[in-house]
Formats: structure tokens, C-alpha cells, sequence
């Protein structure tokens, strides 16, 4: 705080030299391979507690904050398997979750490299290693069983009215606003969780918050930004044609990685900082 300039100008140099926008590459390019998997096999499971078409509609919502503007195309596909009436075998639930668990192993990898000062204290053993990102994806799927409920609730009470100053006020509105905030939350919170336990070592939860909350308020200013120039200006389908969601969703990926890592290396040069 009393060398904001001179810290920021550490934070770039250190991401620089840690090669932070090769490795963002590689975490969006494992994450749009992941990220089909994971939901086919999120909605698989989960239709066993709850509607297919109330957790269909939820991912539809949420997955608009991770592909702008291509969330619809991303849906299409992962309902297109679902009605193909392919049988969930051991072989194919194996592969998926295989697939899924690429984005998660390479991410903890990128964090090594970030968090290199740490290695000389903490090790974290091969298993853990190994079982992380099935925890993770757990997680997650957890998450999206609370959030379709929580959803389900809120969507009930935009069907509501308040009779007031001789008025009958709909709820649509402050339905629609804390589904918002909702899902800001759940950003905040994957963020933060993220700091905390990918990184080998102890991550103060202060400042996996700071992190969070900065990535979250970065990546919503630029999500809306993608979000209007896709609508008024790109002309990315008719460069790509058919390979035009591949394309969006790989790069509103890269610049979500990129913010996610550059929040962890304002944490390792805040801890380096700390220790000299």
C-alpha cells in the first residue's frame, strides 16, 4: 500500500518471467477439453436427485459467465449426448472424468511454478496430487446441486407479486438480481477456494479473498466487454465459420485463466515481499 506502483511492477515482471500467459494458454486449452466432460457427467449424476431440464437450465444461466455468448451452443451439445441414449458404461464414465481432470492437474502445476518459493518448506505427496482434481470436480458438483436448488426457489419467487401502496409490485426483478448475486458469489468463492488449496502450501484465506474478489470484479468487467463485442462487432463466425464456439469459448477461457493466475502471483509476491 505504500509502494502500490513499484509492487505492480513487481507482480508483472514476476508473471513474466514465470511464463504466466504460456501457462494460462495451457490451463484454457485443457479446460475446453474438460469442461463438456464434466457437466455430461455432473448432469448424469445429479439427474438421479433432481429434473434434467432444472439442472439444463441452471447450466444454461452459468455457463454464459465462463463462455460469453456461447453458452447456448455448449448446452446444445452436452443436451445433444444426453438424448442420444448412450449408456453411461464404466469405460465411458472413466474417460470423462479422465478428460475432466486434465484442467484441474494442469492449473495445480501452473500454481507450482508460481509458488516455486514455497517448495523449499511444503511437499505435497503424489496421491494427493492425483486425488485433487476428483476432489475438485466433487466439489463442484456439490455446488451445482446447491445452486439449482437455490435457483429453483428464486425462480419460484419471481412468480410472486407484493401488494404495496395500493400497487402490486412483482418480485421478477429482485428474483433476477439475487440470482445474480448468486452466481457472483459462487465466482468469488471458486476463485478463492482455488488459492487456497491448489497451491502447495498455506495460502492465508485474507488473501486467497483479495485474490478472489479482485479476479471476480477483473474477469465480470471483461466477460460484459466480451459480451458486447460479440454482439456488435466480431466477426469471428464468419472468419471461423463451424469452429466459432471452439474458438470464443477457448479464448473467454484463456482470459480467465490468466486473470485466476495473475491473482495467485500477486499472492506470491506479496508472501515474497513478506519473508524478505
Amino acid at each position: 500500500m505504500q509502494h502500490p506502483l513499484a509492487f505492480a511492477r513487481q507482480v508483472v515482471t514476476g508473471f513474466s518471467k514465470n511464463q504466466g500467459v504460456l501457462l494460462a494458454g495451457a490451463v484454457a486449452h485443457y479446460a475446453l477439453l474438460s469442461v463438456v466432460p464434466l457437466l455430461i457427467v455432473a448432469v448424469i449424476v445429479l439427474s438421479h436427485v433432481l429434473p434434467q431440464d432444472e439442472l439444463l437450465v441452471t447450466l444454461g444461466q452459468y455457463l454464459e459467465w465462463l463462455v460469453p455468448s456461447q453458452s447456448k451452443s455448449l448446452l446444445d451439445d452436452i443436451s445433444s449426448f444426453l438424448d442420444s441414449g448412450v449408456g453411461t458404461s464404466v469405460v465411458l464414465t472413466a474417460t470423462l472424468l479422465f478428460f475432466s481432470s486434465l484442467a484441474f492437474s494442469t492449473l495445480e502445476k501452473a500454481m507450482a511454478v508460481i509458488f516455486a518459493h514455497r517448495k523449499a518448506v511444503h511437499k505435497r505427496h503424489a496421491l494427493v496430487s492425483a486425488v485433487l482434481p476428483y476432489c475438485f470436480m466433487l466439489a463442484l458438483g456439490i455446488g451445482l446441486l446447491v445452486v439449482t436448488v437455490i435457483s429453483i426457489g428464486l425462480e419460484a419467487i419471481a412468480l410472486e407479486t407484493v401488494h404495496a401502496f395500493g400497487r402490486d409490485w412483482s418480485l421478477k426483478g429482485v428474483s433476477g438480481g439475487m440470482i445474480y448475486l448468486l452466481g457472483l458469489g459462487v465466482e468469488i468463492f471458486i476463485f478463492t477456494a482455488t488459492y487456497i488449496i491448489l497451491p502447495i502450501g498455506t495460502t492465508s484465506w485474507r488473501h486467497a479473498m483479495v485474490g478472489g474478489v479482485t479476479a471476480t470484479v477483473l474477469w465480470e468487467v471483461i466477460r460484459h466487454a466480451l459480451i458486447w463485442y460479440f454482439t456488435h462487432l466480431s466477426k469471428v463466425s464468419v472468419v471461423y465459420g463451424s469452429l466459432t464456439t471452439a474458438i470464443v469459448a477457448l479464448l473467454s477461457m484463456e482470459i480467465a485463466a490468466l486473470l485466476l493466475l495473475f491473482g495467485a502471483q500477486v499472492i506470491a509476491e506479496y508472501e515474497r515481499a513478506g519473508e524478505e
